[in-house]
This record gives structure tokens, C-alpha cells and sequence, in this order.
């Protein structure tokens, strides 16, 4: 890695660093399962206003926006009713690409995807798989700071979407 993706992660850790200290005055609802390694964030707001707060604070912090997918737009064009679901495909290649020469098959989690879903008593929740789970799925032994970057990062997004 060069000195200067080096530096830039380093720059952006200390941001992620500051930003998650005010953020941890948010209440976040955030549960790991323990057997499956999903991670759940109730917003106390509208899907429609999730997602442009979530794209607003990623393009805030510079990271890479790959994608949006409405789940539940591909459903009804295939006749199937599904609730709310939007898919946002995100990522920092200087550092998700650690993950991936430590095990080329972290790939699979790579970029990250994040979900924002609707049950059915009309609450939205931000779910990802959280990354020490992914760590312990590809065996990755080498890369705990970046693992725990990646965690503070959406920590940081999806607080976004826990006050109104």
C-alpha cells in the first residue's frame, strides 16, 4: 500500500474517530445476532427519507456509491408484493480491498451492502452484517483496525437515520 492511501486512511480514520464521538450521543438500536451476524438500526424516519439521509452522509464522507436496488420495485415487476426494501451498495476501495488480499473469498461481502427494509408494523431498519462476523467467516486474522474502521463508518451512516 502507498504512503499516501496510508495517509488517506489515516485522515479518514480520525475523521470517522471525531464524527463517531458525537454520534454516540444517538440512541442506535443496534443488535448483533449472534448466530447469523446481522446488525439492525430502527430509523425514526421514513424509508424514502432513510435513503437520502444514508446517500447524503456517504457522499459527505467520500465514500464510493455504487448502487441503489429497490427490491420491492424488481418484486412487482416479477407480480410479486413485497414490503419496502432498498439495497445500497457502498464501499472505500483503499480499505475494503484489505479484506479482500487477506482472503480473496471476502470478496462476497465486498462492498458493503447495506438494507433498508420495512417490517410490518411500518418501522424501517438499516441491516448489514457486521465485520467481525465477516472477519470469522473468511478467517481474516490480519486486519482488525480496518475491520473495526468499516464498523465505525456504518456506525457512523446509519446514524444518520436514528433522530428525526
Amino acid at each position: 500500500m502507498s504512503r499516501y492511501n496510508v495517509l488517506r486512511i489515516g485522515k479518514f480514520a480520525t475523521f470517522l474517530f471525531l464524527v463517531l464521538l458525537l454520534a454516540s450521543a444517538a440512541p442506535i438500536d443496534a443488535r448483533i445476532g449472534r448466530d447469523n451476524g446481522i446488525v439492525r438500526v430502527k430509523s425514526a424516519v421514513p424509508m424514502s427519507e432513510a435513503v437520502v439521509r444514508i446517500k447524503a452522509d456517504i457522499a459527505a464522507k467520500g465514500i464510493k456509491f455504487f448502487d441503489e436496488i429497490d427490491q420491492s420495485k424488481l418484486a412487482a415487476d416479477a407480480g410479486i408484493k413485497l414490503r419496502p426494501s432498498i439495497l445500497l451498495v457502498f464501499g472505500n476501495p483503499p480499505l475494503g480491498t484489505q479484506f479482500i488480499t487477506s482472503n480473496p473469498n471476502a470478496g462476497l461481502d465486498w462492498p458493503v451492502r447495506l438494507l433498508l427494509t420495512q417490517d410490518d408494523n411500518g418501522d424501517v431498519w438499516a441491516v448489514w452484517t457486521d465485520f467481525g462476523w465477516i472477519a470469522r467467516r473468511h478467517n481474516i486474522r490480519d486486519r482488525d483496525v480496518q475491520f473495526n474502521m468499516a464498523t465505525m463508518v456504518v456506525k457512523s451512516i446509519t446514524s444518520a437515520i436514528v433522530s428525526k
